[in-house]
């Protein structure tokens, strides 16, 4: 997979006030320059929808690309 056409995943470190992220799992981060100038990551949380949450919630994951591939198949 190009480098530019990569997926950016982060770990979620923290969820305070927020239901729809899990302690320790995997979530994919959309870019959004506007919510990264004001320290939040576009993530899409457990409901399947992409949301604004807090940098600080999540640390940055580079995945082999063998497990991103296999976090990006579909059902």
């Amino acid at each position: 997979m190009p480098r530019n056409k990569r997926k950016q995943f982060v770990l979620c470190v923290k969820n305070d006030d927020a239901e729809d992220l899990e302690l320790r799992k995997l979530y994919e981060a959309l870019p959004d320059r506007k919510a990264s100038r004001d320290g939040y990551l576009r993530v899409i949380d457990e409901s399947g929808e992409d949301y604004l949450y807090p940098e600080s919630y999540f640390i940055a994951i580079t995945l082999p690309t063998t497990a991103e591939k296999a976090l990006l198949v579909t059902n």
